[in-house]
């Protein structure tokens, strides 16, 4: 049966008793007087608005509201002699019985007859009256099988008439409708439940998926109103015999406390939609700062020594969406599995003694899970972004996780394996941001970082945020994420280069996740913010080293922000002082995309082109500088020492420590701040192995550097000799091999440590093809025997798309001591800075013109990025003198770009002095 408007004159609470009185005037009232009506609901709007200052019960409001909107559409509908079977349907809000001061009633007209002339006019009327005495009505006309067909094509008329109450007319028209509507034929399955899903996930996206916006929708926002209709609609769609949820406790699909817990959620939302329609004047749904303080002091918030009333009540808001998110998600959870698995429940898989998998949701293994291996709290996550095919957490763990949040202590805290498992969950392929906020929104996240529970839901009063701490501080997670998505490419060019060559990316998420963690604790938020994360990183033992760049990041993530925007970096002191600050390239890329997510995750609109172009200018001006001879890492003894004990464990079984060391004896600082751990490791015992010390050792392997993923790496370990780096160059150009990456490096010991990243000639891995590895090894060994004698370029063909980037060649040479001295071996060098188009062959032309000009390459660093390649080379004469003579210099310079700009089609740029 529909649900029917309740009768006439029934009095359920003392506001419906008041609105009986002034509704009085209109109880004898057989002529339709604008005026008359009008009065009573003015008077009628105006008591309750005092009503609910002074008490603020705002449920018998909105019930009150309801039944006069009811008793007065009744009185008038009653009066019109109607030429045809026709009834009244409230439907939408108005239809759920939830009238806010302002807001919209809805009508369907549902008549089976045709709508004629007579017919038509006796609507037209009744309308025009409804409007005149000041009621915003909306409203359709229809048959009861033009509501059929448009229902099964459109789920929002579907969810009207679900929803609908009849106040008059027919009922039995309206009960056809519903019959109709809640057979097979309209919404067969699942179609229903998984329509209004997917309406609710459009919904959430659209507010970027946080339920922590400064000025949310209290109607459309995850967590707001919606997220309890919908559970209202499906609760009517399949259960149409049911008139509330509390059927449902029996069923096991909610609990008593649950229930209790939604409607009081409601009804806090419910205070605030009245309160906001009362400010507003009208129907408004936005919570905007310039109503979120007079709505604050009306529900009865005062400024405490700690929080504004303005900050406490919006606190109690993202509290209460935060909540309404959680039991939306683990009632949609239950309905689904008693709609659609009753009948054949899915198989449970174990996962791993702790958890299991049911129809796609990770569930405890036990309800004593929690309790007897606290650890699992977090081992929860970690398995769920590990697991593409989880696709969530089972409601009953949800209900778990709740009860054991007590488990999380200072000795849960203090644990080092839990540290492990949390930056386990930084480091996890999918859905790493989702898991955090999952573990936000059921309290996990917070009780385990308390520094992090203190900014949930902490407001930020400026022109520029746009989300709450913790929000914007996920949603910055999120950016780090996408950028690594070639699809953002356009929007992002260097940024998704850049992110590439960051080898422990959850370094970065763990800066990023406490980069605004201290604010609203009064003071400098960066510095306060560097004192928490050193804290949190020695909690969780992470090594110093690391703890030192994720510490050094928060305190430094407005710099470079603030230097592009408000130094003049096209001033190279500006440059030189910004690269000092960072001292790294390591630091720089980090600080580079943690500024550019900032920004982005700060206000969508601040980031536009003229702030992408200093950011690019500023970090590419900055490499520049370090690459010329700034870099100096902070802690580069530290590296060094940290990467050599690993690559030791790592040869434990084949090699003692002090083999090791001897090795690296002649090896230089360069190598190690240049290779991984497990490089060096695997050089190592090669060289270990490799007993002529005449013949060049050549090792090939797959690239474990994550800027070169599916790159070949080749390293060249010898003595050094002239001509060395051409021959080498030029070797593996004729082999149509192209170098994406080159480290050029000679030891005090007259040894060279040289590392090529190439790829194929269809820009490919060479893989792991011993007849290719074979054929490589022995052209380089056959070349390097007799350098000076090094092959003709073969020609090359450059791509279609790289002559399109036709970037003319700039040489910048120098002698200035600051830049081009080696420390370690008191080495003074020629510094030569080459900028030009990518093309293949470019470093064995420039082999080329060293031999032609008897330049020796003692170190090089070679990168592309992009279309442009920005290489530096340390250079001297053949008596390893650096080269002084400006004339000499100068004719080194004009030698490069001619063969370069000749090969490719381009007019070179003179040289700066």
């Amino acid at each position: 049966m529909p649900n029917q408007a309740p009768p006439s004159g029934e009095i359920t609470n003392p506001v419906l008793d008041k609105l009986s009185a002034l509704y009085e005037p209109i109880t004898h009232n057989t002529d339709w007087q604008i005026k008359t009506y009008k009065q009573v609901i003015r008077d009628s709007q105006q008591w309750m608005d005092l009503h609910f200052r002074e008490n603020g019960d705002v449920l018998q409001l909105i019930e009150g509201r309801s039944w006069l909107i009811d008793q007065i559409l009744i009185k008038l509908w009653s009066q019109i002699e109607w030429p045809a079977p026709i009834s009244m349907i409230a439907v939408g809000g108005y239809g759920r019985g939830e009238l806010h001061p302002y807001s919209d009633i809805d009508l369907l007209i549902l008549s089976d007859a045709e709508i004629d002339q007579p017919l038509q006019q006796s609507i037209s009327r009744f309308i025009q009256f409804l409007w005149d005495i000041g009621l915003e009505v909306g409203h359709s006309v229809r048959s009861p099988q033009q509501c059929i067909e448009l229902a099964q094509t459109d789920i929002t008329v579907c969810t009207n008439l679900i929803e609908s109450r009849v106040l008059a007319g027919d009922a039995q028209l309206m009960e056809a409708v519903l019959n109709a509507v809640h057979s097979d034929k309209c919404w067969p399955d699942s179609a229903f439940f998984d329509a209004k899903v997917e309406e609710q996930d459009q919904r959430h996206e659209k507010y970027n998926d946080t339920e922590y916006d400064l000025e949310p929708n209290l109607k459309s926002s995850p967590g707001a109103l919606r997220d309890i209709h919908i559970i209202v609609w499906i609760t009517r769609f399949y259960f149409p015999d049911q008139s509330s949820l509390s059927a449902f406790v029996d069923k096991e699909l909610v609990t008593w406390d649950e229930l209790n817990a939604l409607e009081q959620l409601r009804q806090f939302l419910w205070k605030v939609r009245y309160g906001l329609h009362m400010l507003a004047k009208r129907s408004e749904d936005r919570l905007l700062f310039n109503h979120q303080r007079d709505l604050a002091e009306i529900l009865g918030y005062t400024d405490d020594e700690n929080q504004l009333a303005v900050e406490q009540f919006m606190r109690d808001y993202y509290n209460t969406v935060g909540h309404i998110s959680t039991l939306n998600e683990m009632l949609l959870q239950h309905f689904e599995e008693h709609i659609f698995h009753t009948e054949s429940p899915g198989k449970t898989t174990p996962i791993n003694p702790h958890f299991n998998l049911c129809n796609h949701y990770i569930e405890a293994a036990s309800e004593q899970l929690f309790e007897q291996h606290p650890r699992a709290l977090l081992e929860l996550f970690v398995l769920v972004a590990e697991d593409r095919s989880i696709k969530g957490i089972a409601a009953p763990t949800i209900r778990l996780l709740s009860k054991s949040l007590d488990r999380i202590d200072d000795d849960f805290r203090q644990d080092g394996k839990n540290g492990q498992l949390f930056m386990r969950l930084l480091r996890a392929p999918y859905s790493m941001v989702t898991q955090l906020q999952r573990m936000q929104r059921y309290g996990i996240l917070g009780r385990y970082i308390p520094e992090y529970g203190r900014i949930i839901g902490q407001m930020q009063h400026d022109l520029f945020h746009t989300y709450t701490v913790d929000a914007h501080t996920l949603l910055l997670m999120r950016f780090l994420r996408q950028f690594t998505n070639p699809a953002l490419d356009a929007k992002f060019p260097l940024v998704n280069r850049v992110i590439k060559s960051i080898d422990k990316v959850e370094l970065l998420f763990l800066a990023a996740l406490f980069h605004d963690i201290a604010k609203g604790q009064g003071g400098n938020h960066s510095l306060l913010g560097e004192q928490d994360a050193l804290e949190f990183c020695d909690r969780i033992q992470l090594s110093k080293r690391d703890g030192k760049l994720v510490a050094w990041l928060v305190r430094q993530h407005l710099t470079m922000s603030m230097t592009a925007q408000r130094k003049d970096i096209s001033d190279p002191d500006e440059i030189h002082k910004f690269a000092e600050l960072v001292a790294d390239q390591n630091q720089l890329d980090h600080l580079f995309l943690l500024t550019v997510a900032d920004i982005n995750a700060t206000n969508s609109e601040l980031w536009n082109d003229w702030r992408a172009s200093l950011m690019r200018k500023l970090y590419l001006e900055t490499r520049r500088a370090l690459r010329r001879g700034l870099e100096n890492p902070t802690d580069r003894q530290e590296l060094i020492a940290e990467r050599q004990a690993v690559a030791i464990g790592l040869l434990q079984e084949k090699l003692s420590a002090q083999q090791c060391l001897d090795i690296w004896s002649t090896a230089g600082d360069e190598y190690f701040l240049r290779e991984t751990a497990h490089t060096i490791a695997t050089h190592t015992e090669a060289i270990a192995n490799h007993s002529d010390s005449e013949t060049p050792l050549i090792i090939i392997n797959e690239t474990t550097n994550r800027a070169f993923e599916g790159g070949t790496q080749i390293f060249i370990y010898c003595r050094d000799q002239d001509n060395l780096f051409a021959a080498s160059a030029s070797a593996l150009d004729s082999l149509n091999l192209s170098i994406q990456d080159a480290r050029i490096i000679t030891s005090g010991h007259n040894t060279v440590l040289n590392t090529y990243i190439v790829l194929d000639g269809e820009g490919k891995s060479l893989g792991h093809d011993p007849e290719t590895h074979h054929k490589i090894k022995q052209r380089l060994l056959r070349d390097l025997a007799d350098s000076k004698q090094f092959p003709e370029m073969a020609k090359r063909h450059t791509p279609r798309q790289k002559r399109h980037f036709n970037t003319p060649t700039q040489v910048l040479l120098s002698n200035d001591d600051s830049e081009v001295a080696d420390q370690q071996n008191n080495t003074q060098y020629t510094l030569m800075e080459l900028i030009t188009a990518d093309r293949p062959g470019l470093l064995a032309l420039v082999g080329q013109v060293f031999v032609s000009h008897g330049v020796l390459l003692h170190q090089a660093k070679i990168a592309t990025l992009g279309e442009r390649v920005d290489d530096v080379f340390f250079i001297t004469d053949t008596q390893q003198r650096p080269i002084t003579d400006i004339e000499r210099l100068e004719r080194l310079a004009d030698a490069t770009r001619s063969i370069l700009d000749e090969q490719n089609g381009t007019q070179s740029m003179a040289n700066p002095s």
